[in-house]
């Protein structure tokens, strides 16, 4: 096939789009921005996306699926109440609603109608934020060429909460309404009010950080993961073994820990050498068993009396 010469299109996002292909030669149209679904090729010519996520591109989804499921399930923890047998059906509801948003977000991407999807390949971090590179030949006119270079992870991510908000308004009301008795007519939906908050949040972090999440979102699990994990055994006086197996709610959140450890483990690793990278999951419990085994050695009253005797 044979390429029609033309002018060279200026910009690093700018491209030809192909307008027909005549015999086996392709014409093309005039320098701009690409269709929704293609990308620039090396000879700056719109490409239609036809490849597939790789491993860390689902993770990165995954954690991007994850956040407003954790701050559901915080949010839920701190408004029930310690007597309120509600929480856990809200935790449960919390938790279909964002699978289901997961999967109907799926669904409605391209390929329509099936659980996987098509995208384009992330270079840099500069293809997250095209609209950062539109040239302007004669310093005057600017040619825009602001698209989605990362074709859908940018988008999918929006798409995804806005199902999540439309399941909860739909479900959760009723749910905390019909099972939330123990809780006072003003507390029963501030777990809901919470995330009307923290949605938008998430929505103009997305926006604005969604590159830079890209790329750090396996540190960022694992440093908040260890201090939530310190501040939570702390504030819940937990010093020893015993302690934890007091109470059953304590594994469940240790546990969890232990997931998003892992989860942070393998997405830094990217699992690319299995042999190598798997025995890095053994690192999982060090952070609780560092600190069940150190923490009466840091206990501020004993500190307090050691001093006080000292002198």
């Amino acid at each position: 096939m044979t390429v029609d010469i033309q002018p060279a299109c200026l910009g690093l996002y700018c491209g030809r789009t192909v307008q027909y292909i005549n015999a086996s030669t392709e014409i093309y149209g005039d320098c701009g921005v690409c269709p929704r679904g293609q990308r620039t090729d090396g000879d700056k010519i719109c490409r239609e996306c036809t490849g597939y996520p790789g491993h860390y591109d689902w993770l990165y989804l995954g954690f991007m699926a994850m956040l407003p499921l954790i701050l559901h399930w915080f949010f839920i923890e701190w408004y029930s109440g310690k007597k309120s047998s509600s929480a856990l059906f809200q935790h449960l509801t919390a938790l279909f609603e964002c699978s289901v948003a997961a999967i109907v977000t799926l669904l409605v991407s391209d390929p329509v109608g099936f659980l996987y999807i098509r995208s384009c390949k992330v270079v840099m971090l500069s293809d997250w934020y095209t609209m950062l590179y539109n040239p302007s030949p004669d310093y005057i006119t600017t040619v825009h060429c602001t698209h989605e270079a990362v074709y859908p992870l940018y988008t999918i991510v929006f798409i995804y909460y806005a199902f999540c908000l439309v399941l909860m308004m739909l479900l959760r009301p009723l749910l905390v309404k019909k099972i939330a008795c123990g809780l006072g007519k003003s507390d029963r939906f501030k777990s809901i009010y919470a995330a009307l908050y923290f949605f938008p949040i998430l929505t103009v972090l997305q926006a604005v950080g969604g590159g830079l999440l890209y790329y750090a979102f396996p540190y960022i699990i694992l440093v908040l993961s260890l201090v939530t994990l310190a501040v939570y055994m702390s504030a819940s006086e937990v010093e020893s073994f015993k302690d934890l197996l007091v109470r059953k709610k304590r594994l469940v959140v240790l546990s969890s820990h232990w997931l998003l450890h892992a989860y942070g483990i393998i997405s830094i690793s990217k699992l690319e050498r299995l042999g190598q990278d798997l025995p890095l999951l053994a690192l999982v419990p060090a952070p609780a068993l560092f600190y069940l085994l150190t923490a009466k050695y840091t206990e501020p009253s004993r500190i307090l009396s050691e001093g006080a005797n000292g002198h």
